[in-house]
């Protein structure tokens, strides 16, 4: 990574939060970095029960790695690298990681859970001592610095995984529109849904036929039966702390 590298958004934090905003910043034609440490919450967890979509549940890393794989396929790229600084600039933000790596953004989504020490150097980023560490935001995740964002528990949310899921979601959105892209909705629609009534498609809404509804929809099932074909191997992580 040189010090040329440049990103409409940088990521910090490769959990479920930072992995969804990451979806949606990336399908949206924002060039966009996710910057993960590892150590995700969610790989802590035997089996996951109350995430909507499995009614038997779902292997916990099994969902993280579907989501990184979304992520990779909407157009969003994956470091491994932990952040150790990030400087507000004329330009936006710099990043520095603990390897010495060096790289800019427009915008930056921290989404570490409850690490902030990073964060250290930015003036107008208020931290919230609750027992942890968390920043604090308005209801969309915006701070106190412009450009700087803060999705799931980092920014006070609940443990559970589709709140993290969705306030990523949500963040991004915010992202899209601050930035002001043109979004409307994350929408595939069927071919004439609006053309057919004289309107124009809105912001990121895309119509197709019968035969790429059917080609997706028998890729997705392809890739739904390789990712759940046999059972995953990695065993949950037990907290560092038991004996």
């Amino acid at each position: 990574m040189s010090s040329e590298t440049h990103y409409d958004v940088a990521i910090v934090g490769g959990g479920v939060a930072g992995t969804s905003a990451s979806i949606f910043t990336a399908r949206h034609g924002l060039d966009t970095v996710v910057l993960s440490a590892g150590g995700s919450l969610l790989r802590r967890n035997a089996h996951l029960e109350n995430y909507p979509g499995f009614p038997a549940g779902v292997n916990s890393r099994l969902l993280l790695e579907m989501m990184v794989d979304q992520a990779e396929r909407s157009g969003a790229e994956r470091r491994d690298a932990e952040v150790t600084a990030i400087e507000s600039t004329d330009e936006g933000f710099a990043i520095e990681t603990a390897s010495g790596e060096r790289l800019t953004a427009d915008a930056v989504i921290a989404a570490t859970k409850n690490r902030t020490d990073y964060l250290a150097d930015l003036d107008g980023v208020t931290i919230i001592q609750r027992g942890k560490e968390y920043v604090e935001t308005d209801e969309r995740g915006r701070t106190g610095v412009e450009g700087l964002y803060a999705a799931g528990r980092l920014a006070g949310k609940a443990h559970q995984t589709v709140i993290a899921a969705g306030h990523g979601a949500e963040v991004a959105v915010t992202v899209l529109e601050d930035h002001e892209r043109g979004f409307y909705h994350d929408w595939v629609a069927p071919e004439r849904y609006f053309s057919g009534r004289g309107i124009n498609v809105p912001p990121g809404i895309e119509e197709i036929d019968e035969d790429e509804r059917r080609r997706r929809e028998a890729e997705s099932i392809e890739v739904m039966r390789e990712y759940f074909d046999e059972p995953h191997p990695d065993e949950p992580e037990q907290h560092p702390d038991v004996q």
